[in-house]
């Protein structure tokens, strides 16, 4: 099977990358870009692609690769400051620009015999630059400009290394994934062998040779990612996999039980169900930080594992839905890339874990997972339900968990997503759920002055959970969501709409 390795400068977009040469059935993997040449030539890529980063090449302590890349033999693409890298270590100059250039840009092709292959003059690019290319390494040709920058694509056929300045991997390139696939097809001569069928061949046998003759237990929180990675399991190890369902009492109205229902009968998974509401509360309470309340739950799921793996008669490997948007928002493993958040099953793992982890999504979106459970046969209704945060409600309340604040938040959730459905509009949001403020408001019912709390709605619209835009809901829908929530549930006087994309915000609050 091909494979091309991305390496993380630390762009925002790394991930893009990663996920088009992926929907042009090419496997891919993102490594940091500091992964050795050993690392490198043992993973045995046909291709590399370096990214964007927000560093400039010449600056002290910017992240460079070694040159030694560019003697693998490998096609190379280089995005972004990748093309300013290649230049750079090549032999060329890069200066800083004397207009930065961010947004659309319109590319003037010179020379179509390679990577602009196909694709039409003064088409739209993205730009996201503060540097220039001032001067060519040896070898090397431009094949397309724009009016602020002279290279903005580069091309050295001989030694198959090319280089843009724009982002391709982004929708606002228009032709940005026919690019892509001039490289991988027309340049690096790969061809599309990747696909879901041969993901889960793959990964079962990774699976089985991992575990031997060992047990395996998985946490169910409910979600598709953990039920995908549960009946992966099940096909490489068959009964030596027990689930684990926690209710721990930050879940949606009536969800515990409705979910180990539909494990059990419909899939044939051995479920064995845990009640620790009272003990995931009280553990919580007094708690506001959002990192605190993330890491306090992944300590109490690791515990409980923890006890019932000896009851089942130990268990040396846990397994979780863990999938790549956790990976990236938990931590700066990729590349020199920012902490955005604690996922509880990523960030808020204890240092001196017992199990070995098992974690066979960690490298797919959420698309893909969706995509994937198909493939293994999962009903289409529920892979198309919305994603429910590991740590529950706890993370969709601000400030601290107690019992009032979840009834409250579980009796507005549940009217929301009553309203989104009759609305027609479900199947076309991300997520819709939501929020309840750590703060009261004045109001008047019933020719009485009220004080009490305020529920944020937020429905949300994306492809992978990475970015995400609100969604422009109907006045009729804010309107029949906001009288419900203030007439029916107790304790609230206010509904507000969050109209905040992702970023610069998160989609959950905390």
């Amino acid at each position: 099977m091909n494979k091309v390795l991305v390496l993380d400068f630390g762009s925002q977009y790394t991930q893009l990358i990663a996920r088009k040469i992926r929907e042009l059935g090419v496997y891919s993997e993102i490594l940091p870009f500091d992964t050795s040449l050993s690392r490198l030539k043992k993973e045995q890529p046909q291709a590399l692609v370096l990214s964007g980063g927000p560093q400039s090449v010449y600056e002290r302590g910017a992240p460079l690769p070694s040159k030694e890349i560019f003697e693998l033999g490998l096609p190379v693409l280089g995005i972004c400051y990748g093309l300013q890298l290649i230049a750079y270590l090549l032999g060329g100059e890069v200066k800083p620009s004397a207009k930065r250039e961010y947004g659309f840009a319109s590319l003037k092709i010179l020379d179509r015999g390679g990577l602009l292959s196909g694709i039409r003059d003064r088409e739209q690019v993205w730009m996201s630059h503060g540097d220039r290319l001032e001067k060519l390494p040896s070898g090397f040709s431009i094949t397309g400009k724009t009016v602020n920058t002279k290279a903005a694509v580069i091309e050295n056929s001989a030694r198959r290394l090319f280089g843009v300045q724009f982002h391709p991997e982004v929708i606002h390139t228009k032709e940005g994934k026919k690019i892509l696939g001039n490289f991988l097809f027309k340049l690096a001569r790969l061809t599309p062998d990747w696909n879901m069928s041969s993901f889960i061949q793959r990964k079962i046998a990774e699976i089985r040779r991992m575990v031997g003759p060992e047990r395996v237990i998985c946490g169910l929180s409910g979600g598709v990612d953990s039920l995908v990675t549960s009946l992966l399991i099940q096909k490489a190890i068959g009964p030596r996999l027990t689930c684990i369902f926690v209710d721990n009492g930050l879940l949606r109205k009536g969800q515990d039980h409705d979910l180990r229902d539909k494990f059990r009968k419909k899939l044939s998974l051995k479920v064995n169900g845990v009640e620790a509401a009272e003990e995931f509360v009280a553990a919580l309470r007094g708690i506001t930080s959002p990192e605190r309340k993330r890491k306090t739950i992944g300590r109490l799921f690791i515990n409980i594992f923890d006890r019932e793996a000896k009851k089942i008669g130990g268990a040396k490997f846990l397994a979780q839905g863990t999938i790549y948007p956790d990976v990236i928002e938990s931590n700066p493993v990729k590349g020199p890339s920012s902490t955005i958040k604690s996922h509880h099953n990523v960030g808020g793992l204890p240092r001196n874990l017992k199990f070995k982890l098992i974690e066979p999504l960690k490298e797919l979106f959420k698309d893909e997972v969706r995509a994937l459970a198909l493939e293994l046969g999962m009903d289409k209704d529920f892979v198309s339900e919305h994603p429910f945060p590991g740590p529950g409600l706890a993370v969709r309340i601000v400030g601290e968990v107690n019992e009032e604040s979840l009834e409250i938040l579980r009796d507005a959730e549940e009217i929301v997503i009553e309203e989104v459905r009759k609305a027609g509009v479900y199947r076309k949001l991300w997520q819709a759920f939501a929020v309840l403020l750590p703060v009261k408001s004045v109001g008047v019912m019933g020719d009485q002055r009220t004080y009490q709390r305020v529920v944020v709605v937020r429905l949300i619209q994306s492809v992978d959970g990475m970015t995400a835009n609100w969604f422009p809901a109907a006045p009729s829908l804010l309107a029949r969501i906001s009288t419900r929530i203030v007439n029916e549930v107790k304790g609230v006087n206010r509904v507000v709409y969050d109209v905040t994309t992702k970023p610069p915000g998160t989609i959950e609050w905390e």
